[in-house]
């Protein structure tokens, strides 16, 4: 039975449970500026540890349009992660990677042909892959990903699947807002679910 109440943790757990964040959010910034060669700046992320239900609020609303992609975590840490984009920050970071200029009279459509999901799903890939690489250097943990899944659609649609799935892991989820760059404000989101378990090894990894 896992040690940890993520209704009621301590100031030093949430606080080693930010960092966590923050330096995944850091080094998946890093990788997405190498991957598309230039320079991105990321602000501070916002980072709560939030009910599920109410990640669709924060984010935004139901019929918003987004992009979504979803993978699931194995070896010592078990769980899920999804990295979520407002669709016109998508359109604009595979514009960036394609080397085009964004399709204004796309905005807000969730239609993306074969090879931009292609590209899309690759920068999935990298800032993911990024972000738990961190995790794993952190705590000198094996965390191995799955395939990532995307899916293109309304934020409620997107969430309504994982929805059924973390509610099996835990009603709480680690939610990261991040700005990748204040001058063309691309915001992502991370949402980080290890299994009850999986916190206790994370934390235990760091001494606590």
């Amino acid at each position: 039975m896992s040690k940890i109440d993520l209704s009621n943790l301590d100031s030093v757990q949430y606080d080693v449970l930010k960092e966590i964040g923050n330096i995944g959010a850091g080094n998946a910034t890093t990788a997405l500026s190498k991957m598309l060669d230039v320079k991105i700046d990321m602000k501070v992320p916002k980072v709560q540890l939030v009910d599920f239900s109410e990640i669709s609020n924060i984010i935004a609303s139901e019929e918003d349009i987004m992009a979504g992609i979803l993978l699931y975590l194995e070896g010592d840490v078990n769980g899920m992660m999804m990295f979520l984009l407002e669709v016109d920050s998508a359109r604009a970071l595979v514009s960036s990677l394609m080397g085009k200029p964004v399709d204004v009279s796309k905005k807000g459509s969730p239609d993306f042909d074969e090879m931009e999901c292609s590209a899309l799903n690759e920068i999935g890939n990298i800032i993911t892959g990024a972000y738990l690489s961190a995790l794993s250097d952190m705590t000198r943990l094996t965390i191995i990903s799955s395939v990532p899944g995307l899916q293109i659609d309304m934020a409620a649609s997107i969430l309504s699947v994982p929805a059924i799935e973390f509610s099996k892991i835990g009603d709480r989820v680690l939610l990261l807002e991040t700005q990748f760059d204040a001058d063309s404000s691309i915001n992502g989101y991370f949402i980080l679910v290890p299994e009850l378990d999986s916190y206790d090894t994370i934390l235990n990894s760091l001494g606590l």
